[in-house]
């Protein structure tokens, strides 16, 4: 399994996904705390340069895809419909100004309304548990590291390669 700052091909992110176990719709719920996994994809470093913390999967129509921790905020849900997220791939200087420019525009790109859904889809010949964006072409699709612990697949309508990234279940004290 691979850990964070660990880097791996696609191929060997696309190997490892494939020999996981898919993972369930119930071991989706809950709130999961996230991080990139490393393939020299366009992607790599943005979500953790804009603050991203995780997921919260409240139910099968309500999930909330990208929950930030914020300085001056604290978790706030974005609402993807609002990100230019193929667009900011090509941004210079994307994870610099990134951790300035995030905070201010919270305003603007919060909500609390969920903006995904929690579905099982057939993906790779298997039924896996995907989360299906409301308002973008994205699945993200996940397989089972453990009970609290996903590899997440993230298939992107008109992306040429898959972003990969890892959620681990929020430990509720």
């Amino acid at each position: 399994m691979p850990k964070q700052n660990d880097k791996m091909t696609t191929e060997e992110a696309m190997a490892l996904f494939d020999s996981l176990p898919p993972a369930t719709q119930e071991q989706m719920l809950g709130r999961w705390h996230g991080e990139g996994v490393d393939t020299d994809h366009d992607m790599d470093g943005m979500l953790e340069s804009s603050y991203w913390y995780g997921k919260s999967f409240e139910g099968p129509d309500a999930v909330h895809p990208l929950v930030h921790k914020v300085p001056l905020w604290g978790k706030v849900s974005v609402n993807p419909a609002l990100l230019p997220i193929k667009l900011s791939t090509y941004l210079p200087l994307r994870d610099i100004l990134a951790p300035v420019l995030f905070p201010i525009l919270v305003p603007l790109i919060r909500t609390s309304k969920p903006k995904a859904r929690l579905r099982t889809i057939s993906f790779r010949g298997r039924q896996h548990a995907a989360m299906c964006y409301d308002a973008k072409p994205i699945n993200d699709v996940f397989a089972s590291l453990g009970p609290d612990s996903v590899l997440g697949w993230m298939d992107f309508k008109g992306m040429d390669q898959p972003y990969f990234f890892k959620l681990h279940r929020e430990k509720i004290d």
